[in-house]
């Protein structure tokens, strides 16, 4: 399984990219899309919206279950992939490119809580026992 280095982790399945702007990008893992199956929908976001880390802010749908996506730090959603709303086999065919939705962090520094690969991984094989 592919657990990208350059990414930040959530014990909730989902990815963090910081951006060069400081924005944060954020999606599900691979493991997360691979445990759901075919995705059917996605429900980002509104622009705009204050979240707080671990709120709930986001579904996404697949052919077996729907599941919560959750914001990995606080801050405001400032923009939404469409594409993946509109495509959510997005998500399936390549779950580190297809961003659902995207944060100006409250505080930048609290990316660096988050998990990294190594950290991530042992989540996902502590999961699998």
């Amino acid at each position: 399984m592919s657990i990208p280095g350059d990414l930040k982790y959530t014990k909730s399945h989902e990815w963090v990219r910081v951006e060069a702007d400081g924005t944060v990008s954020v999606g599900i893992t691979h493991h997360a899309q691979d445990l759901l199956g075919d995705m059917v929908y996605v429900e980002a976001p509104s622009v705009g919206r204050q979240v707080t880390a671990g709120a709930e802010c986001a579904v996404v749908e697949s052919v077996k279950a729907a599941s919560d996506v959750y914001a990995p730090i606080a801050g405001e959603v400032v923009a939404v992939n469409t594409e993946v709303s509109d495509s959510p086999e997005k998500i399936n065919q390549d779950a580190y490119s297809a961003w659902m939705f995207k944060l100006k962090p409250a505080n930048a520094a609290d990316v660096n809580g988050l998990l990294d690969a190594a950290a991530y991984q042992a989540v996902v094989e502590s999961e699998a026992h």
